[in-house]
């Protein structure tokens, strides 16, 4: 293409693998990529330049891998990339230290810490009429001295999702579920003890199990216009303690209504870049509620892209080739997972939603992200299969059978 560009992607997870193999499958380049560990999707892959860092997301260090990329590159455009929540936020605390030729594409940190704060994320739902659970914000100065509104089970997270996980203990969860009052107060005291100070979300528990949540990705141009839109229906999530919510099938779908409703409390605060948002359906008054907003594409991404409405492109669109993009609110229907099909067809329960999955996987409209055949090499091919036959044992022991 005319116009060169380097794409440097922070983190070492499936979410950064699957945006490198967005830019490598869209443009046959290898994206630069910074993680912590010499471990994970990323390591030895051969469609990127992977460099591990155990300091990467460290103020300093960022900075200076940033600037010295910068500099070496000084006549090219870098796309600076986040894939996880901590280097989003170090790239929006910096944008204003950055050099010309880096390009990033994020809202402004004051912006980004409103959104990320549940908190207040919650406010800026109800003003534009964007349905959420029912919720009760905790406040460390009130203890066990509180009453709610609605019964248990409950849901527990912290607000401020970036500090709590600063703050480790033994007992700690992404996402918590209360069954009692007593079971939730203990929940409470456990994260507070670890040294965390901000606020904590208590919610009404959605009931359904995970084939009643949804993934809405998108994408905002640089003049804050929605230009693309995908939803996901999520067939089934992992259950270990640090994974909980995390994706493992997806099926896109489309929903007209909610997508509306997001795009726009999107354009409402002038929003850039790419978004992701958590949403459950509510059987018991037949609403789409979120559960918060990621400020960046999420862990699975390649469902988009897997579609038809590849990540890279969007970004290289609006800022390498500067040229308006056209609205995509993606209709294709695609199979996404990132486990063992067995594992899949165990334990989704819904025999609708397996008779859908046959037909993708029959049609051949179906990806897992990680098996890439560009970069199969046999070492890489042995530690992904280990991998996935870990699913087996982790299923087992969080769901059972």
């Amino acid at each position: 293409m005319k116009n060169k560009f380097i794409p440097l992607l922070f983190a070492g997870d499936i979410n950064v693998y699957s945006v490198a193999r967005a830019f490598h499958e869209e443009y046959g380049i290898k994206p630069f990529v910074y993680g912590k560990f010499p471990t994970g999707p990323c390591y030895k892959s051969k469609i990127m330049n992977y460099n591990a860092n155990p300091k990467a997301d460290e103020q300093d260090t960022f900075l200076s891998l940033v600037l010295g990329f910068a500099e070496k590159h000084k006549d090219t455009k870098i796309l600076l990339i986040g894939c996880g929540d901590s280097y989003v936020q170090l790239i929006s605390e910096n944008k204003d230290r950055l050099p010309e030729n880096i390009i990033a594409p994020y809202i402004h940190i004051d912006m980004m810490n409103n959104l990320i704060h549940k908190e207040k994320f919650y406010d800026m739902c109800e003003k534009i009429g964007v349905d959420y659970p029912n919720t009760f914000v905790h406040k460390k100065e009130l203890g066990h001295s509180f009453e709610l509104p609605f019964d248990a089970p409950f849901i527990i997270k912290p607000s401020n999702g970036i500090e709590y996980w600063r703050h480790p203990f033994t007992t700690q969860k992404k996402v918590y579920k209360a069954d009692s009052r007593e079971e939730l107060d203990s929940v409470l005291d456990d994260i507070y003890g670890s040294g965390y100070e901000d606020s904590i979300i208590i919610q009404d528990f959605i009931p359904g199990d995970d084939t009643f949540m949804r993934v809405l990705t998108n994408y905002s141009d640089k003049n804050g216009k929605v230009k693309m839109m995908c939803l996901g229906h999520v067939l089934l999530e992992e259950h270990t303690p640090h994974g909980i919510g995390n994706h493992a099938v997806i099926i896109t779908e489309h929903n007209e209504t909610v997508e509306a409703q997001f795009k726009q409390l999107l354009e409402s605060m002038n929003y850039i870049g790419f978004s992701n948002f958590d949403i459950k359906y509510d059987t018991r008054d037949g609403k789409y509620k979120v559960f918060e907003i990621n400020t960046r594409q999420g862990r699975s991404n390649f469902y988009v892209t897997g579609a038809g409405a590849n990540v890279a492109r969007c970004l290289v669109e609006d800022y390498i080739e500067d040229r308006p993009l056209e609205e995509n609110f993606v209709r294709n229907r695609n199979l996404w997972l990132v486990v063992p099909k067995k594992v899949a067809f165990t334990y989704i329960k819904p025999e609708e939603y397996k008779k859908e999955m046959r037909e993708l996987f029959a049609a051949g409209k179906w990806v897992n992200p990680l098996f890439y055949a560009p970069d199969n090499n046999l070492g890489r091919k042995l530690k992904l299969i280990k991998s996935q036959m870990g699913h087996y044992v982790k299923f087992k022991k969080y769901l059972g059978k």
